[in-house]
């Protein structure tokens, strides 16, 4: 990857961390106790693990997973604790200062976005705030997705056997097809295409709760049935 991809993703990035500051700013910290999209993890929670997974190093990756026995989960609930702060004023201020950070876990460039985007929404929604996301920063985070496994922190089997076209983005922004390579999902006729926000398919696959009234086409109601039964 060019110097000039990695500096138009941290753009993008830093972006996107000032843009959840500002509206957080403006949040009642009595909200911040409110569920998030994120599993078991409230609004705080997830702040806390943004700043966490900003000032994790790829080395000091590594010595985590290392402490953690290779458990994720562990991991982030270890990091969450130690990056949330006493307060909201607190957290939200050492929010701030992670804001252009530019270090990184030895991961692919999209998952920047991925983080950014999604965990802005995990915040978000709830909350009931709205953001108009650039379509260059959820494209990428998308097409991650939908190349990368479910175990991998991806959304590649919640997306098998349908064609998910953006409804604001150009046809050609996505690969035609997106199949889980050994699934067990029955091979389905290229009429079976899903059409919705990028930002939709993005949460879609990314298994965070959507409304279903979003998806349009001749695969729109096997979409949500198979997102249903994914989890």
């Amino acid at each position: 990857m060019g110097s000039r991809e990695w500096a138009d993703t941290w753009a993008a990035v830093h972006d996107e961390r000032r843009a959840l500051s500002a509206d957080l700013a403006q949040v009642d910290p009595a909200r911040w106790a409110d569920a998030s999209l994120c599993s078991g993890w409230d609004i705080h929670d997830v702040v806390a693990h943004l700043i966490d997974s900003a000032t994790t190093t790829r080395l000091g990756f590594a010595r985590r997973m290392l402490a953690a026995r290779f458990d994720f989960d562990r991991d982030n609930e270890v990091g969450v604790s130690r990056e949330r702060r006493s307060s909201p004023a607190e957290t939200l201020a050492a929010f701030d200062r992670i804001v252009p950070a530019t270090a990184t876990p030895p991961a692919a460039r999209a998952t920047r976005l991925v983080e950014a985007v999604v965990h802005g929404e995990d915040i978000r929604r709830p909350l009931g705030l709205h953001r108009d996301y650039p379509l260059p920063h959820v494209l990428p985070a998308l097409a991650y997705q939908l190349k990368t496994s479910v175990a991998m922190g991806g959304g590649r089997q919640r997306a098998a056997g349908f064609r998910l076209i953006p409804t604001d983005a150009p046809a050609t922004a996505l690969p035609s097809t997106h199949r889980a390579p050994g699934s067990t999902h029955k091979s389905r006729t290229p009429e079976a295409a899903v059409r919705a926000p990028a930002l939709t398919l993005l949460l879609a696959v990314s298994g965070r709760p959507v409304d279903e009234a979003e998806f349009e086409g001749p695969g729109a109601q096997a979409f949500a049935e198979h997102l249903a039964a994914s989890g």
